[in-house]
């Protein structure tokens, strides 16, 4: 049976190209039932993209419930006519098919755009992260532009995405995604489709690789399972897929990289592995060793700045990326290192409104100033990133140096990347907080706790107002805090062997 390429295809790919070989070549019955909150982003999708149709102010023809030859054979008819906009139009090219959410007319063709009920750029993780375009909707978009090209009916490599704040995000497919990337997202896509290709074809075989996006994939538990059972060498914290690859040729698991005398592959600084340096590689084979160790311990390779005030906030913060708002703002309140005062204080939006949101905001905001002198602990960038996003949607709760002042690294700690990375080494393969405390035996209280778990419960409990569904997330959060603190007395732990 012929396949054709399709945008979907592509952005799986992006995410894990492993996932589109499994998709097209393995039985589908070895796949992990979806995750609710997977549904919830489907369910979302759906929705959003009917509100955005209902409410155009400009005709429009739609397709989207026709079946799909009758859909190419109308969308084609519409273009002929010059319709100024198709939703749910089908276009195809050779082996390309492509089914854009609108189509819209321009003065010398048309340009494909999607509705995605996110934000049209990266989401915030990173305080760089905003403002970039995503690259699974790139090569989406560009899949579609490329159809339109061969057609003869492109206004340009100018496709857009219809977000969630209603805003016309422009993907420039001849710009770079970033700073640090020469190619633009257009050879990134003609890179993904040749990948592509190659898998729909059996020319390339792929191997599964650990990473952070494995948990919301129905090949998780299939895949986990080979990647221990063959000790690959992605359990190691860092290494990822493109490292993992740049070095199979030489070593193939976690195992037989720690027997391996590492020196063997160091040049100068350099190593006979692309892209990996000297100390890079010295880092993933020390790795190597602890997991390979079955009596291995964390280790501290360098004393970490802690400050020593007596109050102590471990803080942690619940938002919803599809509504884009930060709803729950949670802190551990502990003075003096004594377990009896420890208390958990918690600011909840009412509502997924950015009334309540500023209300919540302007309360947490209020708790930790009342609470200074204190030493506040966070885990990544998350927590300082959204406040920053907050204070420039609510100047008049804070000022940008009041929470720069907040965050000050003399008494605000990272404890990710101030202290996990740069100071200690584990016998884990990864350096979540959940992956750490574990390890240090703390255990949540939910039998499924992770963020994306806790943006599926708070649109339960928007839609039906159940108490029991909000406790659960405090809960959640709590132990998140809880987690933090755990983690941090587990350091100093270490710190006074």
């Amino acid at each position: 049976m012929h396949r054709f390429i399709t945008a979907s295809m592509l952005y799986d790919l992006v995410q894990c190209p492993h996932r589109l070989y499994l998709d097209i070549h393995e039985d589908p019955k070895k796949r992990d039932p979806e995750s609710k909150f997977v549904e919830l982003l489907w369910e979302r999708g759906t929705a959003y993209e009917k509100e955005v149709i209902s409410n155009l102010k400009i005709p429009y023809i739609d397709l989207s419930s026709e079946e799909h030859e009758v859909r190419e054979k109308l969308t084609l008819e519409a273009i002929a006519r010059g319709d100024p906009l198709i939703y749910g139009g089908c276009i195809r090219a050779g082996d390309l098919l492509g089914v854009p959410d609108l189509l819209s007319r321009r003065d010398t063709g048309y340009v494909a755009g999607d509705i995605k009920s996110g934000s049209g750029f990266e989401d915030i993780s990173s305080d760089d992260s905003d403002g970039k375009p995503k690259k699974h909707y790139a090569v989406q978009l560009a899949l579609y532009t490329d159809i339109l090209e061969k057609m003869g009916i492109s206004a340009g490599r100018y496709p857009y995405i219809w977000d969630i704040h209603g805003e016309e995000v422009v993907y420039n497919l001849n710009s770079t995604p970033g700073p640090r990337t020469p190619d633009t997202l257009w050879q990134l896509y003609k890179d993904c489709l040749n990948q592509a290709h190659r898998i729909l074809t059996l020319e390339e075989y792929t191997l599964p690789a650990y990473s952070g996006t494995c948990k919301l994939c129905h090949w998780n538990t299939f895949c986990k399972h080979h990647l221990y059972q063959r000790n690959d060498l992605t359990l190691i914290p860092e290494l990822g897929r493109a490292k993992r690859d740049t070095m199979y040729s030489y070593v193939k698991s976690v195992k037989e990289f720690a027997r391996t005398d590492v020196s063997t592959f160091i040049k100068g600084k350099g190593t006979v592995f692309n892209r990996i340096g000297a100390d890079t590689l010295r880092k993933f084979h020390l790795r190597a060793c602890l997991l390979a160790d079955t009596r291995a311990v964390p280790l501290i390779k360098k004393t970490p700045y802690l400050p020593t005030i007596e109050k102590e906030l471990f803080f942690d913060i619940e938002t919803d990326p599809m509504r884009d708002i930060c709803y729950l703002h949670g802190f551990i309140e502990r003075t003096g290192n004594n377990p009896g005062t420890e208390r958990y204080v918690a600011f909840f939006a009412k509502t997924p409104s950015w009334d309540d949101e500023r209300l919540a905001f302007a309360q947490a905001w209020e708790y930790v100033q009342s609470s200074l002198p204190a030493a506040i602990y966070y885990y990544s960038k998350y927590e300082r990133t959204w406040w920053r996003k907050l204070q420039k949607r609510y100047p008049d709760i804070a000022s940008e140096s009041h929470i720069e002042e907040m965050f000050d690294p003399s008494k605000a700690i990272d404890l990710y990347y101030d202290v996990v990375v740069p100071c200690t080494e584990w016998p884990c393969n990864d350096h979540s907080i959940k992956t750490l405390a574990s390890y240090l035996g703390f255990k949540w209280r939910d039998p499924s706790p992770s963020g994306a778990a806790s943006i599926e419960w708070y649109n339960r409990w928007i839609e039906t107002g159940e108490p029991n569904i909000q406790q659960r997330i405090l809960e959640y959060n709590e132990d998140d805090c809880v987690a933090t603190r755990v983690l941090l007395d587990g350091i100093l732990g270490l710190l006074s062997e």
